[in-house]
């Protein structure tokens, strides 16, 4: 029942919403006469951010601490789709988009829509819990940020042509910082031929490990808390690559996690799969997995 009755308030919201941005003068569309851009997750703003520069004003709506999967809108949020001039979903499946992504559009008909997976290979991997059996968590991959760089970059110059030249500018610099990101992740973890294999809770980094060469093995499968028996195959997959840690995400419980590092006599290490600064978040991911094969 109480479920029911949050859905209820928030269709409330929206509709409350929809009347209010049809009756909004276009001046308070943005911030200071900067764009609207509303982005699903925390490292979208980084990107967002990176092209559009003091041009754009960027709301999040999956707040840090919080988990794409799980995470509902706040009335707050949803005012600012209503006075927004862009959404940069993910694309790829996210849950976050696939439950409120019809119910966000309906605040703001009028935003522009960019797809950041156009143009992304989405391939299948442990977490197939309602995604249509694709792993959506495309950013983990530096070869796919800078395509959902690019696509976000088109975004803003259809709405803000104007700026077109400034936009390309950044664009073309970023494009260059993630580069080098690339180089400094293979110069971390190509000297290690032998182990190329780690162990996480939430499998969230299928596109990292597919780039670059790696194994990943998730505790958690579809979405849903583990078995005894996968904890055992994990404790015995540790045991037979003689693993060391266990890594969790800041979003995710982790008591299970915990268990197996016991069992293996290892530890946890928290690597974040939605960073704010993408470029130095992603790097410590590297510098993070380079502990696990060096021993």
């Amino acid at each position: 029942m109480a479920g029911g009755r949050n859905w209820i308030v928030i269709g409330t919201l929206i509709l409350a919403i929809c009347v209010l941005g049809c009756l909004a003068p276009a001046g308070d569309q943005a911030e200071e006469g900067k764009i609207g851009v509303i982005v699903s997750i925390l490292p979208q703003v980084d990107f967002v951010e990176q092209i559009g520069g003091e041009h754009v004003a960027v709301t999040v709506m999956v707040p840090p601490g919080a988990s794409p999967h799980t995470y509902e809108p706040t009335a707050g949020q949803l005012r600012e789709v209503s006075k927004a001039q862009m959404y940069a979903k993910v694309g790829s499946g996210v849950e976050f988009e696939l439950a409120w992504f019809d119910k966000i559009r309906a605040v703001n008909r009028n935003m522009l829509i960019v797809d950041c997976s156009k143009g992304i290979e989405l391939i299948h991997g442990a977490d197939e819990h309602d995604h249509g059996g694709a792993d959506p968590h495309i950013w983990t991959s530096p070869r796919n940020a800078r395509i959902m760089v690019e696509n976000i970059c088109a975004g803003l110059i259809e709405i803000d042509p104007e700026h077109e030249a400034e936009y390309i500018a950044n664009r073309d610099r970023y494009l260059q910082e993630l580069d080098a990101l690339d180089v400094y992740i293979h110069e971390r973890l190509d000297p290690y031929t032998k182990k190329r294999v780690f162990l996480i809770y939430h499998p969230s980094f299928g596109y990292f490990a597919a780039e670059y060469n790696l194994t990943q093995i998730a505790i958690e499968q579809e979405g849903k808390v583990p078995s005894p028996k996968v904890i055992q195959d994990c404790i015995d997959y540790a045991r037979q690559y003689n693993l060391s840690y266990v890594y969790v995400a800041p979003q995710f419980a982790t008591q299970n996690a915990e268990m197996v590092a016991h069992e293996i006599g290892g530890r946890t290490v928290f690597i974040d799969p939605l960073p704010l600064d993408y470029s130095a978040t992603m790097r410590s991911v590297a510098a993070s997995l380079a502990l696990e094969m060096e021993y």
